[in-house]
């Protein structure tokens, strides 16, 4: 289904600017004015965007089940007059929301999946709120800035894919660049991501009674058994910047039954997909030996698209990074930058196509880190909403910055034409397969 707010937002009804002396930032001189005044733009939609972060945080839903989520983050675009695409890409929990006509098309990634059993513990909810903040702010200037604000509603980053699947879709092809936020311990303007493979390997067996008839029995536990112990000794032999880590999901009924079927899902990183492949070739080595010392069947599945490393925008990420000092922020050293990781994202996919920005915005978290629940709990705190109004301004003040300057704007527009016109959109990649037996 396709739904379309009734508004216009062409020229004709982009808002009115403030009153003269209201302290707006005026696009129109070529200067993208002070991140502070796009903080207190940021601050009239206050109240609307902490309710839509903490709302979300406190119904989180699961890759592709965000349908609440969805609704919630696309109506309120809507409510503002932007015209919303819902849903898109053949998702049910992805949606476009524009504002706006002009040629240099900003794109604001919003994420809004969580993850099982401790929710919003990688603030999911807060990159959403940003993005729309940016987006409610940016519409207000759209016409001086010559601009059209898109919103892409992105489902299932934590396991899925949603944007590859949008990116191959042709939803990001106008874009002349897109950005978004994330929260973290850490303040990381360019950060660093990984490669990243998800796979599901499932063995079966025979089952027979464990005590009286044992010798009957293919053990499909020991086959997932025989894996583990292989993949851990491959470690010591792994090239730099490799990882694998995995959970079993399934390793039988009752110990008086020998396991008929096991299965396991691993995660594969690495710093590009080209590292990722010889890991990949590995570790389904590893699989193998499982099902060959046991006797057992073997099937391997991807789970989702592979997403590649994160390439941040240089100008952009330090047009990010002004921005975030002049709010009283600290971010980490470019080169402290580049030494680390965050992880892995599908944007990754998104910036080997696109001119990207996906900074972190620390919270204050204590000792936790993304993924557990006490950084869930502070992603509905004092601090969190801080990062969304922060979050929100810096963003606008980035996308302005990039409107206005006009050796950047050519460059980016000029990517975009290139882009459209080579029609190019599918990496060439034997990993870019989602799903499927392998």
């Amino acid at each position: 289904m396709s739904t379309e707010s009734p508004h216009n937002s062409g020229h004709d009804t982009v808002r009115p600017a403030r009153d003269p002396g209201s302290a707006e930032p005026e696009p129109s001189t070529g200067d993208p004015g002070a991140v502070s005044v796009w903080r207190a733009a940021v601050d009239e939609y206050r109240a609307e965007l902490l309710d839509l972060s903490h709302g979300l945080h406190a119904d989180p839903e699961v890759s592709f089940a965000e349908y609440r989520a969805a609704e919630t983050v696309a109506g309120t675009l809507a409510a503002h007059g932007f015209r919303v695409q819902r849903p898109v890409a053949g998702l049910d929990t992805a949606f476009t929301a524009d504002y706006g006509s002009g040629e240099f098309v900003v794109g604001l990634c919003a994420e809004y999946d969580a993850l099982p059993e401790v929710g919003h513990a990688c603030g999911h909810n807060i990159i959403a709120a940003a993005a729309v903040g940016a987006a409610l702010t940016l519409a207000e200037h759209a016409e001086r800035l010559g601009i059209t604000v898109r919103v892409l509603g992105t489902p299932a980053e934590e396991l899925g894919g949603g944007k590859i699947t949008m990116l191959e879709a042709g939803l990001f092809d106008q874009l002349a660049a897109a950005l978004m936020i994330h929260p973290s311990p850490a303040e990381v303007c360019a950060p660093r991501s990984l490669a990243i493979t998800d796979l599901r390997v499932s063995y079966t067996g025979r089952a027979a009674h464990a005590a009286a008839a044992p010798e009957l029995g293919l053990n499909a536990a020991d086959a997932l058994t025989v894996t583990q112990v292989a993949v851990g000794l491959l470690r010591q032999h792994m090239e730099a910047g490799q990882m694998v880590h995995g959970i079993v999901t399934s390793g039988g009924a009752a110990p008086n039954i020998v396991p008929e079927r096991a299965a396991a899902e691993y995660n594969l990183r690495a710093p590009d997909p080209e590292s990722l492949a010889r890991l990949e070739d590995r570790i389904r080595a590893c699989f193998e030996a499982g099902g060959t010392a046991t006797g057992c069947s073997t099937e391997v599945v991807r789970v989702s698209p592979v997403y590649t490393q994160l390439c941040s925008d240089e100008w952009l990420a330090e047009a990010y990074r002004r921005a975030v000092v002049e709010l009283g922020r600290d971010p980490v050293a470019r080169a402290v930058e580049r030494d680390g990781v965050i992880g892995s994202t599908d944007m990754g996919n998104v910036s080997l196509r696109v001119p990207t920005v996906h900074p972190m915005l620390a919270l204050e978290c204590g000792d936790a880190v993304n993924h557990q629940a006490e950084f869930a709990a502070a992603c509905a705190s004092p601090s969190a909403d801080r990062a969304v109004l922060d979050g929100a301004a810096a963003l606008a003040r980035t996308a302005a910055a990039a409107a206005l300057d006009g050796d950047q704007r050519e460059r980016l527009l000029a990517a975009v034409r290139n882009r459209t016109a080579s029609g190019f959109r599918r990496l060439s990649n034997r990993f870019f397969a989602s799903g499927g037996v392998t």
